[in-house]
Parts: C-alpha cells; structure tokens; sequence
C-alpha cells in the first residue's frame, strides 16, 4: 500500500513502567500533549509520546508486535521517513504528529543477539498527540494534508 492510501492499528501497547514489559490492550486514550494515558512516556510537551512501527518490519524480523516496545503497531501505511512534523489521524479524532525516527537501543540486543544492527533505521516513528481521543484496535489511520 501507498502512503498516501493510510493503514489500519493492529495493535495497542501500554508502557507501564521502566523495564516493565508491554501491555496489550484493545483501546487507549491518546491525551493531547501528553501521550497515550497511563503509559510512562505520557510527559508533557516531549517528542516521543508515542512510538508507532510497521507490522511489516515485524512480520520480515518474525518478531510479535509491542516486543519493541512501539505503542501503536500499524498495517497498510508507510510510517519510515514521513517527513517530520507529518501529521496522521487515528480513528475517530485523535491526530499526532511526526517527530522524528526512533533509534535502537541496546535494549535490542536483550530481545534477540544482532536485532539493534537489524533494526537500525526501521524501528519506527515517534509522535507527539495534538488531539486527544480514544483509539482502538482496528482503527484506521491516515496522513492528514497530503
């Protein structure tokens, strides 16, 4: 799929605390400028709210979605070099915005030996929320102004 032609959220995940794993769960709440709620990365005004990756890079690394530890896993939708401050919607209402690609951790490492080699420039796109609202599994999600 293009761009362009938007894609669908295949999975949601909290981060409940640091080094805690990943919380799959069927809705969250986006909170405009801060994040998604309850997670640990909700902070004011930062440019990583939220982490959303392709559930195409983890399909061709045979890796599960949120072991990443991405938020919002997606389907059908180019994320990789979105231009920054690229802004998309997700469901009904909320809208995030682009902020920069998120570089690996050695935390990658702990995951599977050579990953943070083999994730280097694919492991997602990190957001900032400008509006809030409630996001569920299966939602779509499309480039706003293109």
């Amino acid at each position: 799929m293009s761009r362009d032609s938007g894609g669908t959220i295949v999975s949601i995940q909290i981060c409940p605390g640091h080094r805690r794993p990943m919380r799959a769960v069927g809705a969250a709440e986006l909170v405009g400028s801060l994040g998604l709620k309850n997670d640990i990365h909700a902070l004011p005004d930062s440019s990583r709210q939220v982490l959303l990756l392709e559930k195409e890079t983890l399909d061709a690394m045979g890796l599960e979605p949120g072991i990443v530890k991405e938020n919002i896993t997606t389907a059908g939708i180019r994320l990789t070099g979105l231009p920054h401050r690229t802004r998309l919607r997700l469901g009904a209402q909320a809208v995030i915005e682009i902020t920069k690609p998120c570089s690996p951790c050695s935390r990658m490492e702990e995951i599977r030996p050579g990953l943070l080699k083999e994730i280097a420039g694919r492991r997602g796109m990190l957001a900032r929320v400008i509006t809030g609202g409630e996001i569920r599994k299966g939602d779509s999600i499309s480039v706003l102004g293109e």
